[in-house]
């Protein structure tokens, strides 16, 4: 129980000094969208798929640049001539080289290569981690991730990357439609150690349409995963409800 108390106790504290530099952060953020000035960013996917795909569609519509970025570029260049505008396409190495933010969205076993691949071109760059371990399919590397939490292994795998986790929680199909529900908004749970690259995330997820829930640091990213109390779609207060009970 003094474990469990001690836990939550710095919890609490790792959000209040996260949330301090958020409401920080925010207030030239918001004189800038008051005054139209807010510049777009430009964001790489790294695996264009459903998740990547999806949201890189979303974040296109919200002013951005997207270069897509998959194993297959005549994919990605056929995504990008469908949705037009700032769309582009190009390697993985180009999307990493491109983006001001990126977003990783590939199978968990692709990570430690992609790591490698990309170790020059991820350093101090705010990457959005969205890849899920699932052992069915990933094998030996899944579990290790389960075991260590996926904020922790991810984080591992990818060295030198300002890294949050995020949209883990709610499936690809329902990305543009939650978003969207009458009512209250939905909540997109999140874990990230470094306050300015959660606060790009959080201008990521507000843009399309949700409300940005911190849960901790990414040593929580462990419970942003498939079949976990946070997965599916809930509210912020509900989402807050249930990580009161996580450790």
């Amino acid at each position: 129980m003094k474990k469990n108390c001690t836990v939550k106790a710095g919890r609490r504290h790792f959000l209040r000094a996260a949330g301090a530099g958020l409401a920080l952060g925010a207030l030239p953020y918001a004189a800038r969208v008051a005054s139209g000035a807010e510049p777009g960013l430009k964001i790489g996917i790294i695996g264009s798929g459903r998740i990547g795909g999806t949201l890189g569609a979303l974040w296109l519509k919200a002013g951005h640049e997207i270069m897509f970025s998959s194993l297959d570029l005549e994919h990605d260049k056929a995504l990008a001539a469908r949705l037009g505008g700032k769309a582009r396409a190009g390697t993985t190495k180009e999307a990493a080289a491109f983006g001001e933010v990126l977003l990783i969205a590939v199978p968990y076993a692709a990570l430690p290569q992609l790591g490698r691949d990309l170790a020059e071109l991820i350093k101090g760059k705010v990457v959005l981690d969205a890849c899920n371990p699932i052992p069915a399919r990933d094998g030996d590397i899944a579990t290790w991730a389960r075991e260590k939490g996926a904020g922790l292994a991810s984080a591992q795998l990818l060295p030198g990357a300002r890294l949050v986790r995020a949209f883990n929680a709610i499936g690809y199909s329902r990305l543009p439609e939650a978003a969207q529900r009458q009512g209250e908004r939905i909540g997109m749970p999140m874990a990230g150690d470094d306050a300015g690259a959660i606060a790009v995330v959080s201008r990521l997820v507000r843009e399309i349409g949700y409300v940005p829930v911190l849960i901790g640091p990414l040593a929580m990213g462990k419970h942003l995963i498939p079949g976990t109390p946070l997965a599916g779609e809930q509210t912020p207060a509900k989402i807050r409800q249930v990580v009161g009970t996580l450790n």
